[in-house]
């Protein structure tokens, strides 16, 4: 893995902010950029991941009540730097900050990588969880 220098920040550039969002095609987040900031900083937790020049690579941040429930809210990682297990090492820092906490969920794109991704990370999809299958209901406004 290329070298990578991770931090625990909720106050980043806009520009940074707005140049990863977009970079992986999240036009909702990244066409509304002081929503994004505050969603950003009002986070319970973000970690990101700078690479050698510098250049914001990654964020994973996380809303949660440090209690009993971990919402992996955004994992993000450039396209240019995909594929080198920085999403891995982002998503192992969050599991690392929140292993006292017993529910960790996740609402993601339903690709057959972002499947293998998330269960070779421990994850179970809802419908697989056993002994009794889970239910994930979502409402997302325009």
């Amino acid at each position: 893995m290329p070298t990578f220098t991770f931090s625990e920040s909720k106050h980043l550039a806009r520009t940074d902010l707005i140049g990863l969002y977009s970079s992986v095609g999240w036009s909702a987040y990244a066409s509304d950029p002081d929503t994004l900031v505050r969603a950003v900083e009002q986070s319970s937790y973000v970690v990101t991941a700078r690479d050698s020049a510098g250049e914001l690579a990654g964020l994973a941040r996380v809303i949660s009540d440090d209690a009993t429930i971990c919402y992996l809210q955004d994992i993000l990682v450039s396209p240019s730097q995909q594929r080198a297990g920085l999403g891995r090492a982002l998503v192992e820092k969050v599991l690392e900050r929140y292993v006292h906490v017993r529910q960790k969920v996740l609402l993601t794109d339903d690709e057959p990588g972002q499947r293998a991704f998330y269960e070779s990370l421990g994850f179970i999809e809802g419908h697989d969880f056993s002994p009794t299958s889970l239910r994930a209901f979502v409402q997302i406004g325009s």
